[in-house]
């Protein structure tokens, strides 16, 4: 029985031609850039409240006034009903990506690694405690329609 070489060749070629087809230059198009979420780091011993948001979102503040918003990789089940948290960092900041929230809920122990964390303004932590209900918005007064001449309604016998 004969080996088809010239088969094998020929689907061995039109394999390499197909891929470099498929590829384009290095300089042809500009690279995409892989989606970044810049990550805030907070000083472990600065550390002076919290305030659950759900089981993947908290308010951690920093110091009298600096807030933080956390954000975990996964849901943290049973954070809620947990009666304390803590950060489990290599050194003593605490950085999204790297370092863990751990808390107790009375069953078990937990580590959650922390996906970001991002400094907030106020409005920013307003609007992050009504998103997760946990204030009411503030209802703003109807605007008042202004009158505008010669816009008057006619009516027609």
């Amino acid at each position: 029985m004969k080996t088809p070489y010239k088969q094998y060749f020929m689907i061995l070629s039109l394999s390499v031609i197909l891929g470099c087809a498929g590829s384009r230059e290095a300089g042809s198009e500009p690279a995409e850039q892989p989606v970044s979420r810049r990550s805030d780091c907070i000083s472990k011993g600065s550390i002076r409240d919290y305030k659950i948001l759900d089981e993947q979102n908290l308010i951690v503040t920093e110091g009298v006034s600096r807030k933080y918003h956390v954000e975990l990789s996964r849901r943290a089940f049973g954070l809620k009903s947990s009666f304390a948290i803590g950060f489990q960092s290599r050194s003593e900041r605490v950085c999204g990506g790297f370092d863990s929230l751990v808390y107790d809920d009375s069953l078990r122990a937990d580590s959650i690694r922390i996906a970001s964390i991002r400094r907030l303004t106020p409005e920013q932590e307003d609007n992050l405690l009504v998103r997760f209900g946990l204030r009411e918005p503030e209802l703003q007064e109807p605007r008042q329609p202004e009158a505008v001449e010669g816009a008057e309604v006619e009516e027609l016998d």
